[in-house]
């Protein structure tokens, strides 16, 4: 029992000199440490809109809203901070992790509070939705097409729905109305589709 009470008497001893190790905030600024992981924060050049974030949340605190409206989608990735944990996930495994801005990454802001919810969010600017040219569902962002194709180079050509997507970013291809249709023909292949309907038109229809 003597070597606690020692410890705690030398851990007086040494706040007596040095100061206390608590801040003086909120009467100074504090200053985090550098892996401190503040508020989240979404960058509007570095996020595609994968939507990879919501998928890890735990805690469900990220929406995603997307909107379509006469064959013309877009995607807004919303982040409730009242109800962040700031547990890290959503940046950790962000899919532009590595690029520069990263889609996703917790600042050293941590005053948070305030009465209004509705105000404490963050919020991309609307992403711009690829559709399936059969049945016109969602397939992803066309910022995430188009960065895929970036990491594969030469083999996103293996895939019409990406080489056909940036050909259309191009202007080298003209966009396709979406019409539903039960009957895929050879052709349907080199489309932009979604992986149920590229399924049925090189497996099941074949």
């Amino acid at each position: 029992m003597r070597y606690p009470k020692l410890r705690e008497l030398i851990e007086a001893i040494k706040a007596l000199v040095k100061g206390p190790y608590t801040t003086k905030y909120p009467y100074k600024p504090h200053k985090p440490a550098e892996r401190f992981r503040g508020k989240p924060e979404y960058s509007n050049e570095g996020c595609i809109g994968c939507s990879a974030c919501a998928l890890v949340c735990p805690a469900r605190a990220i929406e995603i809203r997307d909107v379509v409206v006469k064959g013309k989608a877009t995607r807004k990735m919303v982040l409730h901070l009242d109800e962040c944990h700031y547990c890290g996930q959503c940046s950790a495994l962000c899919t532009t992790k590595e690029d520069a801005p990263p889609g996703i990454k917790h600042t050293a802001e941590f005053d948070l509070a305030g009465f209004d919810r509705s105000q404490m969010v963050s919020t991309t600017d609307e992403k711009e939705l690829a559709l399936c040219e059969i049945c016109g569902d969602v397939i992803t962002t066309k910022a995430h097409l188009e960065w895929i194709s970036r990491r594969l180079g030469p083999l996103a050509f293996s895939n019409p729905t990406l080489f056909i997507s940036s050909l259309k970013e191009m202007k080298f291809a003209s966009e396709v109305s979406q019409i539903a249709k039960e009957d895929l023909l050879r052709s349907d292949r080199i489309k932009v589709l979604c992986a149920k309907c590229r399924r049925r038109a090189t497996i099941e229809r074949f």
